[in-house]
């Protein structure tokens, strides 16, 4: 997620250019090597280069060598179709938090049905479509997880001491829906749940799979999910909220925040042809390579 500290000005320079932007605008278009690009912006070879560069640097754009009647030349595509941007700091002087990176794979209940799968940065953990695959000790290092419909829970420990006062709840991960195949058109309404109270349901577009997932692994096929959304959920005192848009009047008061262990449930319905699934991403896949994070922030 974009922010606005220094790390993120290699995004926003990176952007800042009327060239830069027409590039990326060619690049949705189609894969292009650098000399159709510097043809098609009326620029020399050089100038177009050191452009590609700094999208690269910023992991807008990415490029791949390949040989076409004995040349080689340097195709450049699109590895980062959405930004977040995060503009409101916590105040650093008020607030403390607590903050755990949980693996995907480290549910402890689930439900799945197909098409559904689990796979490792290196290899998909047993069959296809085969939800039993999802009890497999290997699920700890999952990296991506998707079905047709069902869901999946995590236990979160709660670290809070009896004179704090918990503020809000956040948790961020990339997500989008479940489709055969590839379809950026299908919508999945999925929904959420802690300590089993509804937060809320949130509509994902579809699944995405038009352009590489930035953190990908190469070995992953190219006419599948490679990439989620960034969504950050945010329980509040008096509601519960997905990127600032409130989606209930669900609140912390609500959830039981005193128990040993907290509940994160993360559940897709079927709900009808041409829409529904969840994929989930974590390290090493999709465009963000983060696990669920959680964090907790006190008074």
């Amino acid at each position: 997620m974009l922010s606005t500290n220094k790390d993120s000005l290699m995004v926003y320079e990176a952007l800042a250019s009327e060239v830069r932007l027409k590039i990326i605008d060619k690049l949705f278009e189609r894969e292009m090597h650098v000399k159709e690009l510097a043809s098609e912006l009326f620029l020399s070879n050089p100038v177009i280069s050191g452009h590609i560069r700094k999208l690269e640097e910023a992991g807008i754009v990415g490029s791949k060598m390949k040989r076409i009647d004995g040349a080689t030349y340097k195709f450049c595509f699109i590895k980062a179709e959405f930004m977040q941007i995060k503009l409101s700091p916590n105040d650093a002087t008020s607030l403390s938090f607590h903050e755990l990176s949980l693996p995907i794979g480290h549910y402890t209940g689930y439900e799945a049905w197909p098409t559904c799968g689990i796979a490792t940065t290196e290899k998909v953990i047993g069959q296809y479509d085969n939800p039993v695959c999802f009890m497999d000790p290997k699920r700890v290092n999952a990296g991506i997880l998707w079905f047709a419909r069902g869901w999946v829970e995590y236990k979160i420990p709660n670290y809070s001491y009896k004179d704090q006062q918990l503020h809000e709840i956040e948790i961020s991960f990339e997500i989008g829906s479940e489709a055969p195949r590839v379809n950026e058109n299908w919508p999945s309404d999925i929904q959420f749940f802690l300590n089993d109270k509804s937060l809320g349901v949130w509509t994902s577009p579809g699944d995405f799979g038009k352009t590489r997932g930035r953190f990908t692994p190469d070995w992953w096929s190219h006419d599948v999910n490679q990439y989620g959304l960034l969504k950050v959920l945010r329980v509040k005192e008096h509601g519960s909220y997905i990127d600032g848009q409130k989606i209930s009047d669900v609140g912390l008061r609500d959830i039981g925040t005193d128990a040993i262990n907290w509940t994160f449930r993360i559940e897709a319905e079927d709900t009808g042809r041409g829409r529904g699934g969840l994929t989930l991403y974590g390290k090493g896949f999709g465009n963000y390579n983060q696990d669920i994070l959680f964090r907790s922030i006190y008074v």
